[in-house]
């Protein structure tokens, strides 16, 4: 089986970061996607847009709090889950969210941010960064 979602959109808000008694950080965010299509019968484009609620756990929350801002392009990837919980009113809601195991600005870098060369032919540039995977069992809900 499997369950994986791959996402490139905008986000809606900068990331919400909150960390939890146990001092596990957990960030939410809200990705817009959109697409555009040729109404029926018609040379007029439509465009429909779609939000996805995005949860980030531990580095991965700490990291996107830190590098991604409202409007950023980005690339989400992870898996589809679905949780149910009880409004303010006492009503029972479900909820589908994407919890991302790894993501990526698409935001165009400063060009200080590119390897430069240094002497001798070697290059200098930021060890890359890999986000933690997650398991169910990380999840408290």
């Amino acid at each position: 089986m499997i369950n994986r979602v791959f996402l490139i959109g905008n986000l809606g808000r900068d990331p919400e970061l909150k960390h939890l008694d146990s001092g596990v950080s957990v960030a939410r965010l809200s990705v817009a996607t959109s697409e555009r299509f040729k109404k029926k019968d018609s040379e007029e484009w439509e465009s429909q847009t779609e939000w996805h609620t995005i949860i980030m756990w531990r580095d991965l929350a700490d990291r996107a709090e830190k590098q991604l801002k409202k409007g950023d392009k980005v690339y989400i990837e992870g898996k589809l889950t679905h949780r149910k919980y009880k409004d303010k009113d006492g009503n029972d809601r479900t909820s589908a969210e994407v919890v991302a195991n790894t993501f990526r600005s698409l935001e165009k870098k400063d060009t200080s941010d590119f390897p430069t060369e240094e002497p001798g032919g070697r290059s200098s540039s930021p060890a890359p960064t890999k986000a933690p995977e997650t398991t169910d069992d990380d999840l408290p809900f």
